[in-house]
């Protein structure tokens, strides 16, 4: 293969081609660099900051003596201030391969440079503003082509040619930095066009181009800095400051001071100062003729730019003495028509009076809108001011907000307060038309790449502080609450069957055994509403309990947990808490801190929901009909007594539905994205449970033994899915129960076969996403349960096969019907509103972590077999 010719690169860039080859040359460079190790690269970056350094007064000498502008010994400062405090302030920083590694969350964050970036340099800074860039482009491993304005090249190339010898002589490849000889507006528009990043310094019309030249572009905006001095300010500071940094390189830095609005109280006293610090108050005829020198057809008059206050006074025809600091214009008018209130570049400030804090906010506000969005305002006060610091800052549109600190200086950075960050290119953000709002530094000159390793996120167990159970357990816990736990005032929750049939007796004897003072609430209906709570937690209000103890299923249970809420935080919206998540860690509504009224001690009298030891509730809006499940960990009861007898008198209906409905929520828990090994147990044996004595349950209710297993398959499940969450079986036995008014353990068990035959799909449309879920293997979940209740198999598809036919065994032993239809369901109805209850399901809490995610069509088709049968 023949050896790619090499670019001949022209010596002189002073036209099109030559600026392409030199370019193409300078992106070979480019690549090689990147290739550089960090120690490699500092000992570059060390090299050619000291070079700069010590070229620093040539440098100044070559700036002032080519443009006419500004002031020698300033530029020295602004040349040393480029090598050494940029050098300074990311000597320490990685730029170069791993900079950052996070081995616990498996986060690595990889530094990568931009490639080629294409420089502006300006007229005012033509020395500085090139070392300062050049430097950066090296530590960050790029390549870095200069465009220098026409009036500065000489000086501009010469700052380049330092850098770039030095850091080839430190080992940098050769053409790492380049430059433009013969600079125009054809190859300035090119060198944007054909690089891979702009660094704009410059006029309005130059940072536009750069951010239209389809590039990414580092612009920076006009500055017009408007200064408050308060009537609390040190005066002799703020004047001080103020001079110091407007005479800095004649005005020049684009943050230094335009205008200066003092409060009524303290005016008299800063003009003084100002006057006898140097600084020359125009007189009214003279105004005039400043004005006209400062503006001219609406543009700033480049002749004054970096000049003295002598010289512009006299191109003005205006006589002050030659040591003159600044010339100062009394003004009134803020409005853009008044030349005092643009942008100035030299020794020239405007001065107006407010009469209160206010004004001198309003003025500022309007002269950043003249032409300094984004950049630089500063003010000085008492630093205890700190509500006038706070309105100043909120009424600003600029980035840097400088406080006692001259803005020439203070805003480059890194002198007068060390954490801004030291730069020559001060990012304006949106106010000025620029897409950084910071002082310009490395990391906008890297890519970093984010490697991001697989990880699983910390899992949890959460179940109530306390859990007792056994037949007979029930009077023994309800001692804690006075001997343990000091309760004095009990509010009984309960429904008005249960109240009426004498369920509550056995409590309230032992409540008046304790001596502990109780009321009962009985109206809890059987799918509770929003109505019901809020009138259980009216009279919970009033009686001001220290304990609250639900007694029945999990209708009972849902609505005291509602009620608990709205007692210990009436403020709640109900909106907010039925508010679906992805994430329960991440959800945007937090529920409030629960139990600071009131202990919570839940009780059931069915075999069925696990409220007792789960974080869930669901609630009716009796205004829509529509069934919401609440889920937060705060309304996890603190105690739970599964008692066997308050179980015993199930009737069959019951039995055999909450039966089912105990199944379900095992065999969905262990199903789930989000089962571990502690949730996996629980789950297995309670579903094995179900299968051996539901059927005795539901033939012998009187049967202690099948009772107290179901009690304890209820509760065991209740913890798996409290803490591994449900999936689509619940999510559509949810909806199929609201809009057609089933029992939910019904429900449940119309869909349950479906949905193991559904989520045993080797090849499912899509998979449940949660990190610790890798792949479709749902079946071999399937197969395990089967096992694990006795079902032999020779393999998975016949475990799953047998377990399936299992479940309908068992459905058809506790008398659950084999369709929706055959409950009596309206054919036409139930047609009229699949659809709805299809999305409805979808969009259901439950539907999450189901290890299938469904298609709404497949939802629905689902729900047509539920319907007619297979």
């Amino acid at each position: 293969m023949a050896k790619e010719k090499a670019v001949q690169v022209p010596e002189i860039i002073d036209n099109v081609d030559a600026l392409i080859a030199k370019m193409k040359a300078m992106r070979e460079a480019q690549k090689v660099f990147a290739t550089y190790t960090q120690e490699q690269v500092d000992k570059i970056f060390f090299e050619a900051a000291k070079a700069a350094n010590q070229m620093r007064i040539p440098l100044a000498k070559m700036a002032v003596e080519e443009t006419g502008m500004g002031v020698v010994e300033d530029k020295i400062i602004k040349n040393h201030y480029a090598a050494e405090y940029i050098y300074n302030a990311y000597k320490e920083t990685k730029t170069c391969g791993v900079i950052e590694e996070d081995k616990a969350f498996g986060i690595k964050k990889v530094a990568e440079p931009l490639g080629l970036i294409a420089a502006v340099i300006p007229t005012t800074n033509p020395t500085s503003t090139a070392i300062f860039k050049s430097l950066i482009a090296l530590k960050t491993r790029n390549a870095i082509i200069i465009s220098p304005h026409p009036r500065a090249k000489n000086c501009t190339i010469a700052a380049a040619k330092v850098v770039l010898d030095a850091a080839v002589k430190a080992g940098a490849p050769e053409g790492i930095i380049g430059w433009i000889d013969v600079p125009s507006l054809e190859l300035t528009n090119e060198v944007m066009r054909g690089s891979d990043t702009i660094l704009a310094t410059g006029g309005p019309g130059m940072v536009k181009a750069a951010y239209s030249s389809g590039k990414p572009a580092l612009g920076v905006g006009a500055g017009n800095t408007p200064v408050i001095i308060d009537e609390t300010a040190d005066v002799k500071l703020a004047v001080n400051s103020i001079i110091h940094s407007k005479t800095f390189d004649n005005g020049m830095i684009c943050a230094s001071e335009q205008s200066v609005t003092v409060l009524a109280p303290v005016y008299d006293a800063v003009k003084k100062e100002f006057q006898e610090r140097g600084c020359y108050f125009l007189k009214a005829d003279e105004l005039d003729k400043v004005r006209k020198t400062i503006i001219i057809n609406g543009a700033l008059n480049a002749k004054i730019v970096g000049q003295s206050a002598h010289k512009i006074a006299a191109l003005a025809g205006v006589n002050v003495p030659e040591a003159t600091k600044i010339l100062i214009g009394e003004v009134e008018s803020v409005d853009i028509s008044e030349e005092f209130a643009h942008e100035k570049l030299s020794p020239v400030l405007a001065m107006y009076k407010a009469k209160d804090f206010d004004e001198a906010i309003a003025k500022a506000e309007r002269l950043v809108a003249d032409g300094g969005y984004g950049h630089t305002s500063s003010l000085y006060i008492n630093i205890n001011e700190t509500e006038k610091m706070a309105k100043h800052a909120a009424a600003m549109k600029t980035c840097r907000i400088l406080v006692n600190t001259p803005s020439s200086q203070g805003g480059i950075g890194d002198l007068y307060n060390f954490k801004l960050a030291p730069s020559l290119t001060l990012g304006c953000g949106s106010w000025g038309g620029n897409s950084v709002s910071e002082n310009v530094g490395i990391k906008h000159l890297l890519n970093i790449k984010t490697v991001a390793e697989r990880r699983e996120n910390m899992l949890w167990f959460r179940a109530p502080q306390k859990v007792y159970f056994k037949k007979g357990c029930m009077p023994v816990a309800l001692n804690e609450l006075r001997d343990v736990l000091g309760k004095k005032r009990a509010f009984l929750v309960t429904d008005s069957f249960l109240y009426m049939n004498g369920y509550t007796k056995p409590i309230t004897d032992k409540l008046d055994e304790l001596g502990i003072v109780y009321t009962t609430f009985s109206d809890v209906q059987p799918d509770p509403t929003l109505a019901n709570a809020q009138a259980g937690a009216k009279a919970m209000d009033a009686f001001k309990p220290d304990v609250i103890i639900a007694l029945g299923g999990g209708s009972a249970m849902d609505a005291a947990k509602i009620m608990w809420v709205m007692y210990e935080h009436p403020e709640v919206d109900f909106q907010d808490m039925a508010m679906r998540f992805m994430d329960i860690r991440k959800r945007v509504y937090t529920f409030p801190k629960m139990g600071e009224k009131a202990y919570f001690v839940a009780i059931p009298t069915s075999s069925g929901t696990g409220s007792e030891v789960t974080p869930f509730a669901v609630i009716t809006d009796q205004e829509t009909g529509v069934k919401y499940p609440l889920a937060d960990y705060e309304l996890l009861p603190n105690m739970a007594i599964v008692d066997t007898d308050n179980m015993m008198s199930q009737p069959k209906g019951l039995t055999s539905a909450s039966g089912v409905d105990v199944l379900t929520h095992a065999l969905e828990a262990y199903a789930s994205v989000m089962a571990t090994d502690y949730t996996d147990g629980l789950a297995l044996k309670a579903m094995k449970n179900v299968f051996d004595y539901l059927p005795t349950c539901y033939n012998d209710g009187s049967n202690v033994q099948a009772r107290q297993k179901m009690a304890d398959a209820s509760c065991m499940a209740g913890m798996a899915f409290a803490n591994a969450f449900l999936g689509l079986c619940h999510s559509m036995a949810h909806k199929l129960g609201a809009y057609h008014h089933l029992p939910h353990g019904v429900a449940n068990a119309l869909l349950i076969s479906l949905i193991v035959e559904y989520n045993s799909a080797e090849v499912p449309t899509k998979m449940g996403t949660f990190p610790q879920y890798e792949y479709p293997h749902t079946k071999a979940r399937y197969a395990e349960c089967a096992r694990f209740c006795g079902i032999q198999a020779k393999d998975d598809d016949e475990a799953v096969k047998k377990l399936i036919e299992k479940i309908e065994e068992l459905k058809k032993a506790v008398g659950i019907k084999a369709t929706i239809k055959d409950y009596g369901v309206d054919e036409k109805y139930f047609l009229d509103t699949l659809d709805e209850m299809v999305e409805n399901a979808f969009d259901d809490q439950c539907t999450g972590a189901n290890p299938r995610y469904p298609l709404m069509s497949e939802i629905k088709d689902m729900y047509l077999k539920a319907y007619y049968g297979k």
